[in-house]
């Protein structure tokens, strides 16, 4: 039971085939008393009914573009859970006109609203949750080897990701005083209901399966421990780092075009 007592925040649930879910799991399943947020009608009955399946959790509204309603959020959480051990950042989002044909296309809107969704929004929830954070604490977000190479159709996405990564850094040198630590897991291609909108997603993931070392395509589970670790005791000397869970698909050389 490595989370015993904790209690933590995972935004970004979507339905049971999020990431996000399988680190819930891994979580609930050692221990924690979880809170979760949703965005919108349309997610809100997928993510309570989820969230009554683990003892003690909660969700509520929040779009994580909207300061005001970050706020409000952890409000509830102040209420609800008392404090934070953990937050768990699983956000990205761009026009689904941005994610197909040539990066150079990318509109000046398109680029603003990935950034400010897929990046800035760690910054905000960081900010917001530190209050919460009293005795230290970990948070880990979610990114994509998009960020350092480029993946046909992943476009602005991947600029958003080098961003965030570049944001657990400078969060991580912020926070580390405070005893609370800033990683980055980068999984490998994943269908969940945010990678559909990335042109060509099935096609990646059967490439992973064939060339990756390991010869399985990535799965949900997979990130969940990871994650875990991160933020139980076991990372406790981990920050500022991003860990690749990808069957080793990051050490290639040489890749075979997707397109």
């Amino acid at each position: 039971m490595l989370l015993q007592g904790k209690t933590g925040l995972i935004v970004g649930v979507a339905n049971k085939h999020s990431i996000a879910w399988a680190i819930a799991e891994a979580a609930a399943r050692e221990g924690a008393r979880l809170a979760f947020n949703y965005q919108g009608e349309r997610l809100k009955e997928n993510v309570e009914e989820l969230a009554k399946t683990l003892p003690g959790a909660s969700a509520f509204a929040c779009d994580a573009s909207q300061d005001d309603q970050i706020a409000a959020l952890m409000k509830h959480v102040e209420g609800t859970l008392g404090r934070l051990d953990f937050l768990v950042h699983s956000i990205a989002f761009a026009p689904r006109e941005e994610l197909t044909g040539e990066f150079i296309n990318t509109s000046r809107q398109g680029f603003a609203t990935a950034l400010d969704v897929s990046a800035y929004s760690l910054v905000a929830l960081s900010r917001a949750a530190l209050p919460l954070m009293r005795e230290g604490g970990s948070i880990v977000t979610l990114t994509y080897l998009g960020s350092e190479r480029v993946v046909p159709h992943y476009n602005v996405m991947g600029v958003a990701k080098a961003a965030l990564e570049a944001t657990v850094r400078y969060l991580a040198h912020d926070l580390g005083p405070r005893d609370i630590r800033v990683n980055a897991i980068s999984a490998g291609p994943i269908k969940t209901l945010a990678a559909r909108g990335v042109s060509g997603i099935s096609k990646m993931v059967d490439h992973h399966r064939e060339v990756a070392p390991l010869r399985h395509a990535t799965e949900q589970g997979e990130v969940g421990d990871t994650a875990l670790f991160l933020i139980s005791s076991l990372g406790r000397g981990i920050t500022g780092e991003v860990i690749y869970v990808d069957g080793g698909y990051h050490i290639l050389g040489s890749l075979a075009p997707l397109g």
